[in-house]
């Protein structure tokens, strides 16, 4: 059988948990994720881990963080006056809200703590410091 190789475009069903086994993402009652290995399109420690495997292989991959969504950077948390938000954006902890540079760029952050004077929005990625685990299946090489 064929074994994967950069750039080729492969289909694949995975299951994407923490390490405490909560799951954040799945392909389970979806069609198999497609990709091109190798080419930036998932990140990099799974994109890694799939050379070498042929259709029907299974594998358990435990992903860093460099080399998911990166170190949870501190520096990417702002606290800001809660009398400067205004009235209609929701605040509680866990709301995804979406900010506009002074250039025009949005980006996204999400409402980190909340308290009478402040709110503390944070744009790192949400599974950013994390190490991932995924269970693979080669479903097929395009």
């Amino acid at each position: 059988m064929t074994q994967v190789k950069a750039g080729d475009k492969v289909r694949m069903h995975y299951t994407g948990t923490l390490e405490d086994g909560t799951t954040f993402d799945s392909s389970a009652g979806r069609e198999p994720l497609e990709f091109t290995v190798g080419s930036g399109e998932i990140i990099p420690g799974l994109d890694n881990a799939v050379p070498g495997m042929v259709p029907g292989d299974t594998k358990k991959v435990t992903v860093p963080p460099t080399e998911a969504y990166g170190e949870h950077d501190p520096a990417r948390a702002q606290t800001v006056p809660r009398d400067q938000i205004p009235d209609h954006i929701p605040t509680e902890v866990g709301t995804q809200l979406q900010l506009q540079t002074p250039d025009g760029q949005t980006v996204p952050v999400v409402v980190a703590d909340v308290n009478e004077a402040e709110v503390t929005l944070d744009a790192n990625h949400p599974l950013a410091g994390k190490a991932l685990v995924f269970d693979v299946e080669l479903v097929e090489i395009v």
